[in-house]
């Protein structure tokens, strides 16, 4: 099966007049099942409509959304796998250099709030075809939200963008009953009924059976209606207990319908066995092809949702808490596929998902009555109704190290620790040492301090020390030089300069100084930006610390990496600061040394790198794949691998 159509004359080779939908999109056009935009078309192909495909177009020009003409049932509007201001800007709102998503990584080619541009323009040349509009960026921003870039509450991205309906979520079901809706002829007016969409109305009697959110000029005049508003949406994510919602608006009552059920295991199946060309189109070759596929292309995708639901993750509000995972056939269908490709080397780079070691429901009560709405499945402790097995996972694992041409498998896309730790059962924790581990294992304890885990919903300190202790354990019986990397996070709400020393302090004692650091990022559609924006935590009212100011901020990363002689004047500051001089001086606890001693001069020059022993000379900063945590499925994939040097420092002083 070819690619869909690109340019008119690939849609009159095809032998059609006219596309039934035109999808338009802001990453390049890649055909693979890790990209939305490549889901939803092949799902519509696969139902017999005729689907034309328009990858970044300069929105400056109405002639590029125009190139196929109008489409007999609509028009399909995303920016892409991630969220276009994510996308182009850094958590200290920095223009990015590189965009992974398209050609060669050049950036500039989609607009900021690439959803709401490309729908305007489609309004000033077709003003009554219908314009629907899905994927991360539409669906973390359906209803009010605050924008860290405007540092405002936007208004729903539906009204925003003059679009006629967004699908929220994964979108498969709803895609379907969409086109069938329009095709039967029903006006996109009248299409209110879809699990998982958002419209708009004027008609107060069209919702029924709905709760009324605080309305929006109240929500932006307000901190507390914002908090309450958000909390309403937030426990209304659930395909079984979600109620339909209303947030009124001066002219529209914009109506979000409960979620659509998330897809079974053999639905599943069907979407990921569509005929993909599983890479990028060749019209990138002389660009030098898309980046993003590079880390997914010999990757698998096991499963969906995630309970884990973190505070400062959106995976509950977009892929829900409720896991379902594909078939072992399926997977190893498409195992035995990509080792066929003519670049494979024999290493799946990933058999995973948000979370890799997730392969269903936590519990049986989530498949009849749903998820609880104030209970988390593994914080502050997990559930007593929690299931807590690996066997499944084990067996898909086992079956595909046997397929011929394959030499390893790794898990990258991340294992829950605090998950693993609970199996009595340590027949996965050891075959993940023995077979699956490149040299070094990734796992997000994200911070060290109580008060900080609590507003993240991480676990405690303690359950990751139990398993770094035991990870170090299984791997020195097995003979085996592996090390565990920690991505860790400054300046989350609940984070002052005390939880940040302390973190420092944790960094010292088990040798470990990270490459790259992670600043908090407040994307749409979590807890943690609500405390952000509002500062106090939505579930209790209790007041909350947040670090705002840059300079804050940036001593916060210096701590991380106090070793770092360019840090110096950051971590003096903070130590000072917070009135814990003892940190600083020649003793082994010390983080740095006084500036001026006996005539030297410890001022973080090159001539002092030596002096500063552990330094690894990388001053850090937020890498992009790490801001959207939760906002797709590629946490992590783009990030560098540390310097051996640097990882054999890794827990050293524990092993």
């Amino acid at each position: 099966m070819p690619f869909l159509p690109v340019t008119m004359e690939e849609m009159k080779e095809r032998g059609w007049e006219q596309a039934d939908f035109v999808y338009v999109c802001g990453d390049a056009y890649v055909d693979h099942p890790s990209f939305g935009a490549a889901i939803i078309c092949r799902v519509l192909e696969s139902k017999g409509y005729k689907v034309a495909f328009i990858a970044q177009p300069d929105w400056n020009k109405k002639e590029e959304f125009m190139r196929f003409g109008r489409p007999r049932l609509g028009f399909l509007v995303s920016s892409g796998n991630i969220d276009s201001m994510v996308n182009h800007y850094s958590v200290a709102k920095k223009r990015r250099q590189k965009d992974a998503y398209s050609p060669g990584g050049k950036m500039g080619l989609r607009p900021d709030r690439a959803t709401i541009v490309y729908s305007n323009k489609i309004r000033e040349v077709y003003k009554d075809v219908p314009i629907i509009i899905g994927g991360i960026e539409a669906s973390l921003r359906r209803l009010s939200h605050y924008d860290y870039w405007d540092n405002k509450v936007r208004r729903s991205i539906l009204l925003d963008s003059g679009a006629d309906l967004i699908l929220y979520g994964m979108g498969e079901h709803q895609i379907v009953e969409l086109a069938e809706a329009l095709d039967s002829g029903i006006p996109i007016s009248e299409i209110t009924f879809i699990k998982g969409s958002v419209y708009k109305t004027k008609d107060e009697t069209r919702p029924y059976d709905f709760i009324k959110l605080p309305k929006y000029k109240d929500v932006v005049k307000s901190k507390k209606e914002y908090s309450k508003s958000f909390m309403i949406q937030y426990e209304n994510t659930d395909a079984i207990t979600a109620k339909t919602l209303v947030e009124e608006y001066d002219e529209w009552l914009v109506v979000q319908n409960p979620p659509s059920p998330p897809l079974v295991m053999n639905e599943l199946d069907s979407v990921y066995a569509l005929n993909y060309m599983r890479t990028y189109h060749p019209m990138y070759e002389k660009d030098g092809g898309i980046p993003a596929i590079e880390e997914v292309k010999f990757s698998l995708i096991n499963n969906r949702g995630c309970f884990g639901n973190c505070n400062f993750c959106a995976l509950a509000f977009h892929q829900g808490r409720v896991v379902t995972a594909r078939s072992h056939n399926s997977i190893i269908r498409e195992a035995e596929k990509i080792v066929w490709e003519p670049d494979f080397k024999g290493y799946i780079h990933d058999v995973g998902g948000p979370t890799a070691n997730f392969r269903g429901p936590a519990c049986k009560k989530q498949e009849t009555e749903g998820v609880c709405k104030h209970r988390q499945c593994l914080f502050p402790t997990p559930c007593k109704n929690l299931k807590i097995d690996h066997k499944d996972y084990v067996s898909l694992l086992r079956k595909l190290r046997e397929i011929p041409r394959v030499k390893k498998v790794f898990i990258r896309s991340g294992i829950r620790y605090d998950y693993l730790i609970h199996d009595k059962d340590e027949t996965f924790f050891k075959e993940l040492c023995q077979y699956h581990v490149s040299g070094q294992l990734k796992v997000a304890p994200e911070h060290v301090s109580p008060k900080v885990l609590a507003k993240m919903g991480k676990p405690t300190r303690e359950v990751y020390d139990r398993f770094y202790k035991r990870y170090y354990e299984i791997n020195k019986k097995i003979g085996k030089e592996q090390y565990l990397v920690p991505y860790l996070m400054s300046s989350h709400p609940g984070s002052d300069l005390d939880s940040a020393i302390e973190l420092a302090e944790y960094l010292r004692d088990i040798g470990h100084m990270p490459e790259q650091v992670q600043d908090f990022y407040p994307t749409p559609g979590t807890l943690s930006t609500c405390m952000y924006y509002t500062e106090e935590d939505p579930r209790t009212g209790e007041k909350v610390y947040v670090p705002k100011s840059p300079r804050e901020k940036a001593m916060q990363r210096a701590l991380m990496q106090y070793r770092n002689p360019n840090n110096y004047d950051l971590v003096m500051e903070a130590l000072k600061k917070a009135h814990r001089e003892d940190l600083i001086g020649f003793d082994k606890h010390c983080l740095i040394r006084p500036r001026n001693f006996g005539g030297t001069v410890f001022k973080g020059s090159k001539t002092d790198r030596s002096k500063q022993k552990g330094y690894t000379g990388n001053s850090g900063g937020s890498k992009k794949s790490s801001d959207f945590r939760g906002n797709n499925n590629q946490k992590g994939k783009n990030d560098k691998k540390p310097k051996k040097k640097t990882i054999r420092n890794v827990h050293k002083k524990k092993n």
